[in-house]
Formats: C-alpha cells, structure tokens, sequence
C-alpha cells in the first residue's frame, strides 16, 4: 500500500465525521438554504475544523453562492474542498537543509504526544535515503525518553549521544552538535522535554538550547518542530498557541492521525497559526510518518482518487 493509501485509510475516521457527513447532508437538500448552511457549519465545528476557521470557511461558502459559483448543493462539497486546499498550501512545507555540515532539527511538543516516536521514524526516513543520523538525548528529566531512544538509534542506525538522567540538557546538545560535525553527520534530530506546565522554564531551557546550537552551528537549528496528537483536537491549537511563546517555531508534525474523527484540526492549525505542516503520521509503523503534501492530504480528506503526476 502506497502512503496516499495508508494516509486515506489513516484519515478514514476523520473522512466519516467531515466530508461523509457533508455528502450525506446535501442529499436532503434540492436547494441551498440556511438550514443547510447551518449543518454544515455544525459539520465542520464538529470535525474539529476550529471555530475561526469554520466561519472564514462559511464566509467564502456565501460568496461562492453569490457569485454563482455554487449553484446547488452538489457544488458545496468540491467548493469547500478547493477552500481546504488552499488553506493547507500556503507558506509551504519543505524540510529546510543546511548548505553545509549538519542540518539541526530540535524536536518540541508535551510528553505523551508521540514526540520521542515521531524522532525515531524520522530517524528512519533519513536513514532510508541515505543520511548520516545522529539523535541527541536532550530529554534528561526522564530516563524512559532516553531509553526509548536510544532503542530508536538501535533500529536506525544512528548514533544517540546522551548524559545521565538530570543532567543539563543544553550540555547534551552542545556534546552532540560537537560530535555531529567533527563526524559528518547530516542530520542531527534533538529531543527536548515536555513540561509545558512549567512554560518560563520550558523557555529558557529552549533559548539555552538554541544558543548552544547557534554558536556551533551558524544559521542552526534548520527546523524547529512541535509534535501534536490529532486526537487531542482543538487542545493541539491551544498547545501550539503556548509552545510558540517558548521557540520560534517553524513547522508542525501531526500524529495520531489515524487513530481520530478530529483530523480537521490539521485545518485550523494551518489556518488560525499560520503554522506550516510538515509531517503528519497515520499509523505505528514506521513508513506511516511522511512529508505532509497538502493537495495529497485534501484529495485523501475529501475521498477522492491521488492525481496522476
């Protein structure tokens, strides 16, 4: 099964709660009234889409009519999707690469959201290419995440450098990113704790960890990503919303997927935070962590057939 397939099958709950929905609604309808208009709304705010999306969504559904670009309610699923889309493309996806040396993604996100996981199926990916991986355990408040790991590293191929449980994470990065360039790795992935709770700490930790890795490497790290759990819903924004306070960051990985009815998030992330997606996951294997294609992820939303390129 290509990932096209395991990301329609992965979306299948969502698909059921948004765009199922949609298709079942309009059949009752021989034309565009407010109380369609009203179920959809309801639809879309049930599947997750968000609040402020929901509405910008309905606002571009009622110029759509006036215009005449809907005509009736066959045209309200293609329309909305065509929305969605557009949504998802903007600003982009693609992994930033350093020139030279080292390419430093910092991995953020609250404990339980896949984060340590998520590292370890990257870890994969770039393995699988051909990359050099190296994976820095900078998680030291909890010695499970640098077990889980260092397990990861094992499967990977990758060198995991890692300190004692409560030692200085900065240390760990400063240890690993030293050890990154003076052995040609090409991508050095950091894990960093979850304790979102304790957000003024949570921040200087990070800042402490961005200059470590500024200082060694100019223009690092590449990437910083905060992992959310889809199934979380509307939380997932309100997470994102705090960690952005902590790091500059600049993509979003998506987990879980497959596993929730609230795949809509992935809508209003990208539309309320301005947030690129860059890699979703819809299952526990390893190949069911890909790049996030927006267009691929809106045709398997919206149940249609992968164009043919």
């Amino acid at each position: 099964m290509g990932f096209f397939d395991r990301l329609k099958k992965g979306l299948a709950k969502t698909r059921q709660s948004l765009t199922a929905k949609i298709e079942t609604t309009i059949l009752g309808y021989a034309e565009i009234d407010d109380d369609l208009l009203d179920e959809i709304e309801e639809i879309l705010i049930m599947a997750d889409v968000g609040l402020p999306t929901t509405e910008k969504l309905m606002k571009s559904v009622r110029a759509g009519i006036k215009s005449k670009e809907i005509k009736s309610p066959q045209d309200l699923k293609p329309y909305i999707e065509k929305q969605v889309t557009e949504i998802l493309k903007r600003g982009g996806a693609g992994i930033r690469m350093a020139a030279n040396g080292p390419t430093v993604l910092l991995v953020i996100g609250v404990n339980g959201a896949g984060k340590t996981t998520t590292i370890g199926k990257l870890s994969a990916f770039y393995n699988y290419y051909g990359k050099k991986v190296m994976l820095a355990a900078a998680d030291t408040f909890r010695a499970a995440a640098i077990d889980q790991l260092e397990i990861w590293g094992n499967r990977t191929s990758a060198e995991v450098i890692k300190h004692e449980e409560g030692s200085d994470p900065a240390a760990v990065v400063f240890d690993a990113v030293k050890a990154a360039k003076a052995r040609g790795i090409d991508i050095l992935i950091v894990d960093t704790a979850g304790r979102l709770q304790t957000k003024s700490n949570l921040m200087q930790e990070l800042e402490k960890i961005n200059r470590v890795i500024a200082r060694e490497i100019p223009g690092a790290p590449h990437e910083t990503l905060l992992v959310l759990d889809a199934t979380t819903g509307q939380n997932a924004i309100s997470q994102a919303k705090l960690f952005t306070q902590a790091a500059p960051i600049t993509g979003v990985v998506l987990t879980k997927l497959d596993g929730t009815a609230k795949g809509g998030v992935v809508i209003g992330i990208k539309d309320e935070l301005n947030m690129p997606i860059k890699w979703v996951g819809v299952g526990e294997k390893v190949e069911d962590l890909r790049p996030f294609v927006a267009e691929d992820f809106a045709k398997a939303l919206f149940g249609e057939e992968q164009s043919k390129n």
